[in-house]
């Protein structure tokens, strides 16, 4: 990516000046260095928790009045930020009045930024998502410690356990140049028992999803307990047996006297050859698919769900994948959760929505945004259950083009 002088000055002011600043801060930041650069009116919109709508992020009262909410269905913003592309809005003479510009951290979407540019030469695209990416890189660093963040990218109150586990679990997607990975957890703020987990160690890919007991905030303390046992002990550098063991230990410590336990499946994928190991814990068996096609079902002899301790064998099984498999693990609050009519949402369904999605070239992000819309439309807007989704993309020797 080469930048033009002006672009590259404008990343080094940007990330020195932002040491000492605060997210509020950034767009008079951006008032005042982005015309050095020859960039005017550059506003930041953050997708809400949902991904429903673009909030913007208020620029100083000296800039002409802006839109506050831009809904991400019907928008050229939202096709931005959905197809994660550079978007230009054509004035007179066929020249861009502005662009729409997609804010990724990793794989992870943000929102997007609009910006104008005084001249418009062959580095200008470049220069756009360096600007884009930094913002983003700024964001990220600073939304840890912004109540206005959490304030803008929420549209209603969310629940103590929502609030928990929110921050208990990683981005919602991630990417490298041989897997993607990408999440969806509804109800978003009501969240209670439903959670999953990833992590690297080197070209292993960890992964966890979990269903616990109950609908309440207890259920939240014994997924949040169970994923920072696994962890614990996958940084100690315990294989998946010895850390599946581990973790029934943390529950039965803790929840000994009223037992509580979580469905779960825990697996390691080895990103370079494919091959993927899980343990069953009483869960719902991950579904495997490839070249369009729901292929199989990940059969494993299960053993009971975690924290209940009855004794039943721990059993480990393992499947090559093929370079473009998608793996979805999920809870059954994606597939069983009925409507009015008392219609399951079905797996064949939530397959097939995948499947079509992947055919059509979206990014899986996006794919997994518009399944859950699909399932909220399907249950009138109201889930029982808590409904989550997992899904893995390995791309094995191949390569696909995740970002702008």
């Amino acid at each position: 990516m080469k930048l033009s002088l002006g672009g590259a000055e404008l990343v080094a002011e940007l990330i020195q000046a932002s040491h000492l600043s605060t997210l509020e801060r950034l767009p008079w930041l951006l008032a005042e260095l982005g015309p050095k650069a020859g960039f005017h009116d550059v506003l930041i919109y953050l997708a809400d928790l949902q991904q429903e709508a673009l909030h913007l992020l208020a620029p100083p009262e000296t800039t002409a009045p802006q839109p506050t909410e831009l809904r991400i269905e019907g928008t050229l913003a939202g096709k931005a930020f959905q197809h994660v592309q550079t978007l230009a809005k054509l004035g007179a003479g066929g020249r861009p009045d502005w662009w729409w510009v997609p804010m990724l951290d990793g794989t992870e979407r943000l929102g997007v930024i609009r910006v104008s540019a005084t001249e418009i030469t062959e580095r200008t695209p470049d220069d756009l998502r360096c600007l884009a990416s930094t913002l983003a890189l700024l964001v990220v660093s600073m939304r840890g410690h912004s109540d206005r963040y959490a304030e803008l990218v929420r549209t209603r109150p969310m629940s103590v356990t929502a609030e928990m586990q929110w921050n208990l679990m990683p981005a919602m997607s991630f990417a490298n140049d041989q897997v993607v990975i990408a999440a969806a957890l509804e109800p978003a703020y009501d969240i209670s028992g439903d959670a999953f987990d990833y992590g690297l160690t080197g070209d292993t890919l960890h992964l966890e999803i979990l269903d616990a007991m109950g609908h309440d905030a207890s259920a939240g303390l014994t997924a949040s307990l169970t994923i920072a046992a696994c962890r614990s002990n996958r940084h100690q550098g315990k294989g998946l047996l010895p850390t599946v063991k581990a973790v029934e230990e943390a529950l039965l410590e803790e929840f000994g006297s009223e037992p509580r336990f979580a469905t779960a499946i825990l697996a390691d994928l080895d990103i370079p050859t494919g091959k993927l190991t899980w343990v069953n814990c009483g869960h719902h068996p991950p579904v495997v698919i490839r070249g369009g096609r729901w292929v199989t079902t990940l059969e494993c002899q299960p053993s009971h769900p975690l924290g209940l301790e009855l004794g039943l064998p721990l059993v480990a099984c393992s499947e090559q994948l093929e370079p473009g498999d998608l793996v979805l693990l999920y809870t059954d609050g994606i597939t069983e959760a009925r409507n009015r009519y008392g219609q399951e949402f079905g797996l064949a369904r939530f397959a097939d929505f995948v499947i079509r999605s992947a055919m059509d070239g979206l990014p899986v992000q996006e794919t997994l945004r518009r399944l859950i819309r699909s399932i909220l439309k399907y249950h009138d807007q109201q889930l029982q259950d808590d409904a989550t989704v997992l899904l893995v993309e390995w791309h094995g020797s191949s390569h696909r083009r995740l970002q702008m």
